[in-house]
């Protein structure tokens, strides 16, 4: 055989068991990585994760440490547009050769990066896998993303912030098993003005405590929207900024309300 085509035969076997060597990188359980380590969540539950999420197409779904990729796989097989951050430059790779086999190349994107870096501002839904002190140092990362934005966790909660949604599922799922909904509330710590009557917020993540002119007052919020009682009125309504606005029902009476912020930012005590 000529030399010059030895060479080149010799070129194309390297690289062709290149390319064979990095297609069959697969993660095992207890992989070592930068903050964690990878552990697979179970098919049926990353399913779960985003029907409590209600994810759909017009959704910005973003997995911090994302593995293989299945949260984002999964989420772009339901149309939305996903994105994983991924310190593990392997894994990335892995999953958007993933990706493409199953067919969501173009709406599920891998990034190689350090997830405490990654900016989630736009996105609209969370699904994540971490330790508690991995979702804890992010914390205010999470308060500051849009009122209503869904954060969904497998296992491991955020400390402090009780769920709105826990799910744990049953057989055949071993382990790995419970997942868990936050929903990101508006902020509305502070003191507000209703007409003549002062309404004094304290906000400890989606519970809301105060008085509203001289009733004791406890709340709920899911996402922008609040709900109040107050002696015999039941308040319901939305948070935009220094505004809510809404209805107030009282012995059947409905009647509406606006209360605009007296001073200074809403705050969220944690």
């Amino acid at each position: 055989m000529h030399r010059l085509a030895v060479v080149c035969l010799a070129a194309a076997l390297l690289s062709s068991a290149g390319v064979v060597a990095q297609d069959a990188f697969q993660p095992t359980a207890g992989l070592e990585g930068k903050d964690v380590i990878w552990v697979p969540t179970p098919a049926e539950l990353v399913e779960k994760m985003l029907d409590m999420a209600n994810v759909t197409p017009q959704d910005f779904v973003i997995d911090l440490g994302s593995g293989d990729g299945r949260n984002v796989i999964a989420a772009a097989r339901r149309g939305a547009r996903a994105l994983g951050v991924e310190y593990n430059p392997d894994l990335v790779e892995l999953s958007r050769r993933l990706a493409r086999e199953a067919g969501v190349g173009e709406r599920a994107t891998f990034v190689q990066g350090d997830m405490y870096a990654a900016d989630v501002s736009q996105a609209t839904v969370l699904a994540l896998f971490l330790k508690p002190e991995n979702l804890d140092r992010m914390q205010d990362k999470f308060l500051a993303m849009k009122p209503g934005t869904r954060i969904v966790l497998n296992t491991f909660p955020i400390t402090d912030w009780d769920p709105d949604v826990t799910e744990t599922l049953g057989p055949p799922c071993r382990t790995w098993c419970t997942a868990m909904l936050v929903v990101v509330p508006a902020r509305v710590g502070g003191s507000w003005q209703m007409g003549a009557t002062t309404m004094t917020l304290k906000q400890y993540y989606q519970v809301v405590r105060g008085t509203v002119g001289t009733q004791q007052a406890i709340g709920h919020l899911r996402g922008d929207q609040i709900t109040l009682s107050a002696g015999d009125t039941e308040y319901a309504g939305q948070v935009a900024g220094d505004r809510i606005d809404g209805f107030a029902t009282t012995a059947g009476k409905r009647t509406p309300w606006t209360a605009r912020l007296a001073r200074g930012v809403p705050a969220i005590d944690h």
